[in-house]
């Protein structure tokens, strides 16, 4: 891979050594406006290190830089050293790369095997799958697909939230207001609604909830009509979310939820007696974090019942010795760090090395104008109804744009699925978002669909040249300024992969596919791509929208996207 900051890198850290080479990409920049150079570097930051003025330093150095080939010319500018690169050479090997690598450019050997487990998406049993899901599972998909196409390998758990109390106040729900008929019937549906008659009622009789806790540990301790109930509310819930994942085309390698690790809690509150660490408070256990500004980790109620943090601290330590992690990644709501925090903590006084391992990855809520979404007040969006209304929205622009379009209708749930997903992992991950039926569906701007048009475009024109894409381009010919931005878009791609995995955050992914389809569009819109009479111009753009098409596909592929050659 042609590196330009790293080649320039090494230049400078010839003359300045008392910085090292990764010490001085950190330092370098990309200049705003292209007319300052392709790589600056603001030499403010090495004023205090080399005690001489930036303006002084910047001189110096354009003066006794060692020449390179990949280097045109060297500019000091106001304390900024400006470096141009030789075209020529950048454009070819970029575009050389890309086409000879094609569906592994911008892929890497980071992880070198190492194993990632990611902990996404994780609905509740017995509640349906509103909008709000979408965030751990779209951010927790494309941090998998980052991941493994940085070399590592990746296992993606579905943690199922199919255990607590919830489930004994649903038993309740049900034995008082529901029916086996209308559950057979309405499915999810039903459930929701006896479980917000649930609270509601619980608020005029809170003895309902003293009710609710006690088939919990009916279903702790083994109680067979307990757990038959419990066991039909899974398997209705797992038919509807494995319809939504069918649709979202997201797939998981262990779907073992919270009860999976009900054989196991046992042993590790044993060894949580055995290290000393269990404090007695009212009848309960827990771990004291007061010298850690913490407050108290809760492991064991005073019946005897498990919490969310039993549950945890059981999986984090089964997935360790299962697939011996370099990261256990947990995807879930900002609201929850402090959760993460206290039991992560717990694992490193437990004495294991490996605590610093366990990361979280929060992210913003989703409300309904301004309100927080609540399934027990039946404050929900489901998710199947936004994907549905995308898909149908697509599908009626294509019947009005391209009524013989083959496969319309799955182009339409590519396109359409694609638009909500994209606009979920447009915005960085910790921004709150208030819902917007009208934002999540408008197709215009720096959405999805813009970028899959795009790629779209590319296609129809290597189409129409026959997909074929000569090698022997003269790279010298490509000298028009949209030319030139498209192909350095097109480089930065590997780099803005390892940013993306390195900070957690698949919205780097998309910004920089949004920007590429910009630049690509603007190349197509300003110049002639087949209909140019100079033949070793026409291969040249013809390598440059191949080059296009790849690298975008690629993008889309790792934040979960489809990438549709027609549309």
């Amino acid at each position: 891979m042609l590196n330009i900051k790293n080649i320039i890198a090494h230049m400078i850290a010839e003359k300045v050594d008392t910085l090292t080479v990764d010490e001085l990409m950190d330092i370098l920049e990309y200049p705003p406006n292209p007319d300052l150079g392709d790589v600056a570097l603001p030499c403010f930051k090495l004023s205090r290190i080399l005690k001489k003025s930036p303006v002084d330093i910047a001189n110096e150095l354009a003066e006794t830089l060692p020449k390179s080939e990949y280097i045109d010319r060297i500019e000091s500018t106001s304390g900024y050293l400006n470096f141009f690169v030789n075209r020529d050479i950048f454009i070819k090997e970029t575009i050389d790369e890309i086409l000879n690598k094609r569906a592994a450019y911008g892929s890497t050997n980071i992880g070198n095997g190492g194993n990632i487990v990611i902990d996404y998406s994780a609905p509740n049993i017995a509640k349906p799958f509103h909008i709000g899901h979408l965030r751990s599972t779209s951010i927790g998909n494309a941090l998998y697909n980052i991941f493994e196409f940085t070399g590592y390998n990746c296992v993606g758990v579905n943690h199922l939230g199919d255990w607590g109390t919830q489930f004994g106040k649903l038993i309740v729900a049900y034995k008082r207001w529901g029916s086996k008929e209308r559950v057979e019937k309405y499915q999810i549906k039903e459930l929701m609604d006896i479980y917000v008659k649930y609270h509601e009622e619980a608020e005029k009789d809170p003895s309902l909830d003293d009710e609710a806790r006690a088939w919990f540990t009916k279903m702790e301790r083994g109680d067979t009509e307990a757990l038959e109930l419990w066991q039909w509310f899974k398997d209705i819930s797992l038919k509807e979310f494995s319809r939504i994942y069918d649709l979202l085309d997201i797939k998981f390698d262990s779907y073992a939820g919270e009860s999976f690790y009900n054989d196991k809690m046992d042993a590790i509150v044993d060894e949580l007696k055995e290290k000393d660490l269990l404090i007695e408070s009212e009848g309960a256990l827990m771990v004291d974090l007061d010298e850690y500004n913490m407050p108290p980790c809760l492991i064991l109620k005073r019946d005897g019942s498990t919490l969310y943090a039993t549950r945890d601290i059981t999986a984090a330590i089964y997935r360790k010795n299962t697939y011996d992690f370099d990261k256990c990644i947990y995807v879930t709501s900002a609201g929850q760090s402090l959760h993460f925090k206290q039991w992560f903590k717990v694992i490193e006084l437990m004495g294991y090395d490996w605590a610093d391992r366990l990361v979280h990855v929060p992210f913003g809520t989703i409300s309904i104008g301004g309100e927080k979404m609540a399934t027990r007040a039946g404050k929900v969006i489901l998710l199947e109804d936004v994907l549905n209304e995308a898909i149908e929205k697509t599908l009626s622009i294509i019947e009005e744009k391209n009524p013989d379009l083959e496969d319309k209708e799955e182009i339409a749930r590519q396109i359409g699925v694609g638009a909500v997903i994209f606009s979920d992992l447009s915005n960085n991950r910790i921004k709150d978002i208030s819902f917007s039926w009208e934002e999540i569906l408008n197709f215009d701007g720096e959405t999805g669909p813009y970028v899959q048009y795009t790629h779209a475009r590319a296609c129809s024109v290597l189409s129409k040249a026959d997909n074929k894409v000569d090698f022997s381009f003269d790279s010298s010919l490509i000298t028009t300024k949209e030319e030139y931005n498209l192909a350095k878009r097109l480089s930065l791609f590997p780099a803005t992969v390892i940013e993306a995995m390195e900070d957690l955050e698949p919205s780097i992914i998309t910004r920089y596919l949004v920007d590429l389809a910009q630049d690509f569009n603007r190349f197509y819109h300003n110049h002639s791509i087949l209909n140019v009479e100079d033949e070793n111009i026409r291969k040249g753009r013809l390598a440059l929208t191949q080059a296009t098409k790849i690298t975008l596909e690629n993008g889309l592929k790792l934040i979960g996207l489809k990438a549709p050659e027609r549309v």
